[in-house]
This record gives C-alpha cells, sequence and structure tokens, in this order.
C-alpha cells in the first residue's frame, strides 16, 4: 500500500512519504525543502504543500479499507503554525461508508508543534467500472 503512493508522480514531486497505511489509519511525512517555500525570502512551507500531505495521509487511510481508487471529494484544513520544518501526518478515517468515508489528519512539525488539522471526504463507491484514475493499462484496477 505505501509504495503504491510513494510511485505517485504528485507525491513524489512534493517529496511526501508514505510510511504506515493500515487498518484505517495512515502516516505521512514531508521533508522540508527550500522548494516548498511560500515566499523566496521567507522559510515557511507553502499552505498548499501542507494540504497535498493532510490529502495523501488521509487519502491511504481510506485505501487502506477500501483497497481501491477512492477520489477526495472535499477536505477542509486549519492552519495553525507555520510550517518550517520537516512535517509528520497522522490520518485516521472516523466513518467508513459505502459511498463517502471521512478522516480527520493531524499535522505536526519535526519539533511536536500542531502545525495544522484536516477533515476529509473521499468517494468509497459508486463510481463504477470507469473511472479516469485508473484508465491507463499499467494501474491496477483495485489496490
Amino acid at each position: 500500500m505505501e509504495s503504491l503512493f510513494n510511485q505517485t508522480p504528485f507525491v513524489e514531486l512534493l517529496g511526501i512519504e508514505v510510511t504506515d497505511a493500515a487498518d484505517g489509519r495512515a502516516e505521512a511525512r514531508l521533508p522540508f525543502s527550500e522548494d516548498l517555500l511560500s515566499n523566496p525570502s521567507g522559510d515557511v512551507i507553502h499552505g498548499g504543500a501542507t494540504y497535498a500531505l493532510a490529502d495523501t495521509a488521509g487519502g491511504a487511510a481510506v485505501i487502506s479499507l477500501s483497497k481501491a481508487v477512492s477520489p477526495t471529494v472535499d477536505m477542509r484544513i486549519d492552519y495553525l503554525a507555520p510550517a518550517t520544518t520537516d512535517l509528520t501526518a497522522e490520518a485516521e478515517v472516523v466513518r467508513f461508508g459505502q459511498s463517502l468515508a471521512m478522516t480527520r489528519v493531524e499535522i505536526h512539525d519535526s519539533t511536536g508543534t500542531h502545525i495544522a488539522t484536516a477533515h476529509g471526504t473521499y468517494k468509497t463507491g459508486g463510481q463504477g467500472e470507469a473511472t479516469p484514475w485508473a484508465e491507463r493499462t499499467d494501474v491496477p484496477d483495485e489496490l
């Protein structure tokens, strides 16, 4: 499961690594990089990178239960502190239904500072056989 996420081009581009995904829980990390800064003269990671970390961890937690493509429907994030070091996300599925799953994701930096809390909604069923997330022949239909 972890290797599937870690081979995703966007996840690789940002440097996100899913370190665990099982039983409706997932952990991921995002190492600090100057390429992720929100300002060329500052030292704060762009909120979009933090959001991508939360979405990746939340998606991994859901897929650990669904075992299938589960695209994001909605995500809300509260930024609580500026991110200036490596980040870690811990995601938990709080509801898993036939068509939707909800997650809670907590993001902390390397000093333990609480950086953000996110709540995500993911589609767990009803997309049928045709899905644009698995059109390529080298992508498995089921995970």
